[in-house]
């Protein structure tokens, strides 16, 4: 599977790439776009929303006393977006006009050949559609500079606003619109907008000793959207309403109409309810959501950084994650009831926890739980090089997800009478 996904993150620059391939999948498998028609029992249905969000639902055929499961990622990761004005032209040639995009890793952008990639909105018969666009081959670089003539350059932070401005071209010649109308084949006044961002463009790849490691841009979070994507498809269950969802937005704080906070997936499940004749308060009280975002795992080179019993080791098995600040949403209840359906499946897993006195990151589980309240865990894989342009993670653990969401969706969650969680 680790083949699969690695062409899956080379085929996915940007969220929008992301949902396009994920949409792609499930058609594959049964699923149909949901529009206006009645959801009904044993139908299997997607929606998206903004190109950059995605919702599958798998309706089981028995709903009698119903098991609410559900999977959330996200689709977006750190890097660099064009502004509206994306071209600076000076005396020197022309640059991209660019900002940053969530929390990345600036220094490794450096000296990378980049593409262009994301959503370019087209005048189409009278109506304004969204084409994925994924440049061919590298249209910029950012350029470091010598150490002869900057000697202070890797002991200063970087200035963003001066040094990292992508270079096209020393001349004076570059039709921004005329580069997007080329690739996607239409007529260059068409083209009314974009959402573009820069992404490198070196293929992903495996390696290391028995093919131990992948190395990829994208790897956080679409290695959880994959691998959550491949176990919801391979996961059932008849007494179940099973939901995979890939959030947009992530990195900048979810609060969009197509990110974790918002109406999306509420939305969805009160349609739902609606039209399966549900009770929603019923059902949510058999509800229980993974949040899957990927984790820190242990970097040889900075033991020092870590929790040394919470750290989790890259093919080790799938890391729960927990947080006194709640900045995940693991609590016993949930972490045991997802510890149990992987122990029972012979699936390993390991713990994270921030070193004490260290703040950590944050995902998307507590956001969307606002919204919707049900049993929620916050877990991943882990990775080095979160936020990078180039990120690695471990082979092994691909199976290791797929399997342990496949016996997510599979188990039915219930509640006896004297409180006590069955899965």
């Amino acid at each position: 599977m680790v083949k699969d996904l690695v062409e899956f993150l080379e085929n996915s620059p940007t969220a929008f790439g992301a949902v396009c391939n994920i949409e792609k999948k499930l058609k594959e498998n049964g699923y149909k776009r949901l529009n206006e028609e009645k959801i009904v029992k044993g139908g299997k249905y997607y929606v998206t929303r903004n190109d950059s969000s995605i919702i599958a639902i798998n309706v089981g055929k028995r709903l009698a006393k119903a098991s609410l499961h559900i999977s959330a990622s996200h689709t977006d990761c750190p890097g660099f977006k064009l502004k509206p004005d994306a071209l600076i032209k000076d005396e020197n040639g022309i640059r991209f006009n660019v900002e940053t995009y969530g929390g990345l890793l600036k220094r490794p952008w450096f000296d990378r050949p980049l593409i262009l990639a994301g959503r370019v909105m087209v005048n189409e018969k009278g109506g304004i559609s969204g084409r994925f666009f994924k440049g061919s081959k590298p249209v910029c670089i950012i350029p470091s500079m010598a150490p002869h003539l900057n000697r202070e350059g890797e002991n200063k932070p970087i200035d963003v606003s001066k040094e990292m401005f992508p270079i096209i071209t020393v001349g004076n010649d570059f039709d921004l619109n005329e580069y997007l109308a080329g690739g996607l084949k239409v007529a260059k006044e068409d083209i009314l907008g974009y959402d573009l961002f820069l992404s490198p463009f070196e293929q992903s790849f495996i390696w290391g000793k028995d093919d131990e490691f992948f190395t990829s841009n994208h790897i956080d979070d679409l290695e959880c959207a994959y691998t959550s994507l491949m176990g919801f498809l391979k996961g059932n269950n008849e007494d179940n309403i099973n939901i995979y969802v890939s959030f947009d937005n992530e990195e900048v704080g979810s609060r969009t109409r197509q990110g974790a906070d918002s109406d999306l997936l509420q939305g969805i499940l009160s349609r739902l309810c609606k039209d399966l004749d549900l009770d929603y308060q019923i059902l949510v009280q058999r509800a229980f959501m993974l949040s899957c975002d990927n984790a820190h795992a242990l970097h040889p080179n900075y033991v020092e950084l870590y929790d040394h019993h919470n750290a989790p080791v890259i093919n080790k098995g799938i890391v729960i994650k927990y947080n006194a600040s709640q900045s995940y949403t693991t609590d016993s209840l949930s972490g045991s009831l997802f510890k149990k359906l992987l122990n029972d499946h012979n699936i390993p897993w390991q713990h994270f926890a921030n070193k004490t006195g260290t703040r950590g990151g944050g995902t998307l589980g507590n956001i969307s739980e606002s919204h919707v309240s049900i049993i929620c865990a916050d877990i991943g894989l882990g990775q080095w090089a979160m936020h990078s342009p180039v990120e690695t993670a471990g082979s092994k653990d691909v199976e290791y997800m797929i399997d342990g969401i496949k016996a997510f969706y599979d188990a039915h969650l219930d509640v006896d009478e004297e409180g006590r969680y069955r899965i």
